[in-house]
């Protein structure tokens, strides 16, 4: 049996003569179409599907902290270990410093200090990755003398390198301060 394209013997030719249409030709020559309408289809389609797997790939990136990085990125950064922050709101002074504890086995600890205008209910400091996205950390603070709070913390550090930078974040529970800090307190932490 001689097919119009190509010969074939053998056991797979029951096979072949049961399919309507030659797999191995370009369907534009089987089916009598126009090859360039189908060629635009066919990078059409693959454009959008390239697209979708880029937002599906970068999206969660981008999407991750969207509600505090636009403040963070244009805000002027204050390096917590070379001495306290401050700053001031309409309901007053706030500092915070962060003093290094020393190394107590499971990496290096460290002790953060901050000083409110007002009291805070559920006061929390949530450690995020500033160099590498390595999730968040949420420290509770505990309240101390007057409107002082305090927390001792390891930060976790990235297998890949000796040094991480950490951005710390003041929230009441999940929500952010009414008024958050205009400076992006950071730190780096070491292996020491």
């Amino acid at each position: 049996m001689q097919a119009k394209h190509f010969l074939m013997y053998g056991d797979g030719l029951e096979t072949f003569a049961l399919m309507p249409l030659v797999s191995i030709m370009a369907c534009c020559f089987q089916y009598g179409l126009e090859p360039g309408v189908d060629m635009l289809r066919a990078i059409f389609f693959l454009g959008v599907i390239s697209g979708l797997m880029a937002v599906i790939v970068f999206g969660a990136r981008w999407l991750q902290t969207s509600e505090y990085r636009g403040t963070a990125d244009s805000q002027a950064a204050c390096d917590l270990l070379s001495g306290p922050c401050e700053w001031s709101t309409k309901t007053g002074s706030w500092k915070i410093s962060l003093h290094v504890m020393g190394d107590k086995g499971q990496g290096t600890e460290y002790q953060l200090i901050v000083d409110t205008p007002a009291p805070q209910e559920r006061f929390l400091a949530v450690l995020r990755g500033e160099s590498m996205y390595m999730g968040e950390y949420p420290v509770p603070m505990r309240q101390g003398e007057g409107n002082q709070y305090t927390a001792q913390f390891t930060a976790p550090l990235c297998t890949t390198g000796d040094q991480m930078i950490w951005r710390i974040d003041l929230q009441e529970g999940q929500q952010r301060l009414p008024e958050p800090a205009p400076l992006k307190l950071v730190f780096q932490a070491r292996v020491q």
